[in-house]
């Protein structure tokens, strides 16, 4: 459909051209989200959780191996090498082993969450960077076809003047507007350079063609708005991690309050004492006695808890407001699209008109002039209106998880 348009700014007829959704291949998409350093990043820190769950599942219970080797010297009686062993192992009360196991399932649970995140978030990255080089190369080439209009209108006049129809006062203005039109084609080109650049230096495992895809007409999703805003807040990961680390720091907390109960040590003790002549073993039982510090911890763990939850309602809040205003955001740019393509197609007809009139000698070459740049300044809107509306749907589409994420 762009080259449509533009075949009409340019010779003033009309054609079909395949469209197209503009976005790059989904597998190769896939790849370069999971090689972004972000994401790669959030997947080590998975690693790092399953770690941490485990160490919560066995303990820090482990068995103490206590020694000693002595020689003793007693007046009149002679010296004796004496020793003793003793062998401890902390035993955790009934409840805490269960509270450990919650307190690493939900911390696996965050981090998993965040790791989904993260390739959420670097989605949306990619999503921006690429519908930027879409919209500067979609300027880039109406600024083209500016210009070549401008060529033509400058040969036009020249020949009219070498017909003696043309001053030379409108030759140097049909030649002066071409020269502006030329430097916005170089800004223009300038611009959607940088932004593949950016794009590759952001996302090097994506694989770019040679020029940037045209956007083919932009549409609402088939689903509806309202399902979107639903699929958007019950497949958001930032919902999951504020959950799972509010579970979490529930399990804390509870864990916490037992531990105002030590868990005492119990083990076994040998000696050897005046060389062997007073042999003895036992059991040996250890019992810490929680004071004020054990209370302010759960006491602190407690608070963090509380916090937690509040954290957990102040995300679902957010993720809502984003949800209803990305959706929004993406209805008023396809109805600001329409009206702009509405508008297009207004002074495309004026604008046919008036280089039928200056080809007639009815119009003056400065009334056409104008009319040629506030079409260029319509069709580079449009232009650029398009990769709007688009970009709108795709973010409503990634944070939906419908797109790239698909989990």
């Amino acid at each position: 459909m762009r080259k449509t348009i533009l075949l009409l700014l340019s010779l003033g007829a009309g054609s079909t051209a395949m469209a197209s959704d503009a976005l790059p291949d989904p597998a190769a998409v896939a790849e370069a989200l999971d090689r972004h350093p972000t994401v790669v990043a959030a997947r080590a820190r998975v690693g790092a959780a399953e770690a941490e769950a485990r160490v919560h599942s066995t303990g820090p219970h482990e068995v103490t191996l206590t020694t000693s080797v002595t020689r003793r010297s007693v007046d009149f009686d002679g010296q004796y090498v004496e020793y003793d062993a003793q062998l401890t192992r902390p035993i955790r009360l009934p409840g805490k082993g269960a509270l450990d196991r919650d307190i690493g399932r939900h911390g696996l649970d965050a981090a998993s969450n965040r790791a989904e995140d993260a390739k959420h978030q670097a989605a949306l990255l990619l999503a921006d960077a690429w519908w930027d080089w879409v919209a500067t190369s979609a300027e880039a080439r109406v600024d083209q076809v500016i210009v070549d209009n401008h060529v033509r209108l400058v040969a036009a006049v020249q020949r009219r003047e070498s017909l003696g129809d043309a001053s030379r006062l409108e030759v140097d203005q049909a030649e002066a507007a071409l020269a502006t039109v030329r430097i916005g084609l170089e800004h223009s080109q300038g611009r959607a350079r940088r932004a593949r650049v950016r794009l590759e230096t952001q996302f090097p495992d994506l694989p770019l063609p040679a020029e940037a895809p045209e956007a083919s007409i932009p549409a609402a999703p088939e689903a509806g708005w309202d399902a979107y805003q639903q699929m958007i807040v019950a497949n958001s990961h930032e919902i999951g991690a504020a959950r799972a680390e509010a579970a979490r720091s529930s399990s804390l907390a509870a864990k916490a309050r037992r531990d105002r109960t030590a868990d005492p040590s119990i083990g076994v003790r040998v000696f050897s004492e005046r060389g062997g002549m007073e042999k003895g073993g036992g059991l040996v039982l250890s019992i810490p006695f929680g004071g004020g510090h054990r209370s302010a911890l759960a006491d602190r763990a407690a608070a963090e808890a509380s916090a937690a939850a509040a954290d957990v309602r102040a995300v679902e809040a957010n993720v809502a407001e984003v949800a209803a205003t990305d959706i929004a955001d993406a209805e008023y740019r396809l109805a600001a699209w329409q009206r702009a393509r509405d508008a297009l197609g207004s002074q495309m007809a004026a604008l046919t008109k008036l280089r039928r009139g200056y080809e007639l000698g009815e119009v003056d070459l400065v009334d056409l002039l104008a009319a040629e740049r506030l079409v260029g300044e319509a069709f580079r809107a449009e232009a650029l209106i398009t990769v709007e509306a688009y970009r709108a749907v795709t973010r409503v589409r990634i944070d939906s998880h419908e797109l790239w994420l698909g989990d």
